[in-house]
This record gives C-alpha cells, sequence and structure tokens, in this order.
C-alpha cells in the first residue's frame, strides 16, 4: 500500500462532476510505461484491490523488439496484439505494426465487458484510438463509465493534447524508475533514448 501512496493515488483531484479519476502515464518509447503499469497492477492487488484493464508488453527476440502482446491484469490471460512490420506495409496505418484482428477484437470484448475495479489500467490509448482508426477504441467507453476508483491510461507524448482535452481533470506523470518515484510529466524532458533539445 505504501507504493501505492508514493503515487498519491488516494489524493487525485475527483473530475469537476464529481466522478472518477483519471492519472496518465506519458513519456517515450521505452520509458518504462509498461513496466510501471505492471508494478502497479501488482502493488494494488498485493493490497486487495481488484485491479482490471489491458496492458500491452513488448515481445523481443535477440534484443529487438518484434512483437507486442496484449496482457489481461484480471485474468492473467495473454493474446498477440502486432507484429512488426514496415510503416509503408498495407495494414500497419503507418506505424509499423500489423495489428492482429483476433488480439484486437478480444481486447475490444474485455473492455465492453468489464464491470468495475478499483484500479482499472489501459496501456495504452494511441494514434489508432485518438485518430478514430479502430485499435483498442472500446477503452474510451470503459472509461466514460467510470467505474474505477483510479484509472491509470497510457498515451503519448504527442497524444497528451488529445487526451487532456478528452479529460481535462486528468493528471500526468512520467513513469518512475522506481514504484513510489513517479514525478509529475514535463513536456520539456526529451524521451529516454533521445538527445535533449
Amino acid at each position: 500500500m505504501s507504493a501505492l501512496r508514493g503515487l498519491a493515488l488516494d489524493e487525485q483531484p475527483a473530475d469537476a462532476d464529481g466522478g472518477e479519476r483519471i492519472l496518465i502515464v506519458s513519456g517515450g518509447r521505452g520509458a518504462g510505461k509498461t513496466s510501471f503499469c505492471l508494478a502497479l497492477a501488482q502493488a494494488a492487488q498485493e493490497a486487495g484491490m481488484a485491479v482490471a484493464g489491458l496492458v500491452s508488453p513488448a515481445v523481443f527476440v535477440a534484443a529487438r523488439k518484434v512483437a507486442i502482446d496484449l496482457h489481461d491484469l484480471a485474468s492473467g490471460e495473454q493474446r498477440r496484439l502486432a507484429l512488426r512490420a514496415r510503416a509503408d506495409a498495407p495494414g500497419t496505418a503507418g506505424l509499423g505494426w500489423r495489428f492482429e484482428a483476433n488480439g484486437l477484437a478480444w481486447g475490444n470484448r474485455l473492455l465492453r465487458g468489464w464491470q468495475g475495479s478499483d484500479l482499472f489500467v489501459i496501456d495504452e490509448l494511441g494514434p489508432l484510438e485518438f485518430l478514430g482508426r479502430g485499435g483498442l477504441s472500446e477503452g474510451f467507453a470503459a472509461l466514460a463509465r467510470g467505474r474505477f476508483g483510479i484509472a491509470v491510461v497510457v498515451v503519448r507524448p504527442e497524444l497528451l493534447g488529445a487526451a487532456l482535452a478528452r479529460w481535462p481533470g486528468a493528471s500526468v506523470i512520467e513513469p518512475p524508475a522506481v514504484l513510489g518515484g513517479a514525478r509529475p510529466y514535463r513536456a520539456d524532458r526529451p524521451a529516454q533514448g533521445e538527445p535533449p533539445a
């Protein structure tokens, strides 16, 4: 529980309408967003909280990211979400990933059927979702239902404006190196592995 208090989850402001709370985790590629979500979910489960949602761990072969899986935090079940592909290949939406229809359908089915939890995690809502091109678009409806104590949503820095327009009361943090060390997001920090501007 102290790790959760280190994030001040119980101190996040409620939405203006008295609704539930949303914490946006943002950072560049490789910053540890998924690792943070997994550690947070584990700490919440160990504290006796009901945890649900989806995380998207990378799959590496010989130190090369070749796929992305989709992991259900409630059941532990996992499916393939995407395979690495050329950005100009058909079916990649210019993102360099060929998304698996079965994995997306499974994830969206879980999000539609979700009935509520203390902690709800969505890793991630990205370009496909924010541009209305599919992806895990049921995540928006799940968040709108507000059946959570706190929601943690991974959003890339370039989509923070759209995310904050959708959830103006949300707090934004960068993934910490350790669970209790989250810090407020600063747009002027370079993403991990990028040179300073």
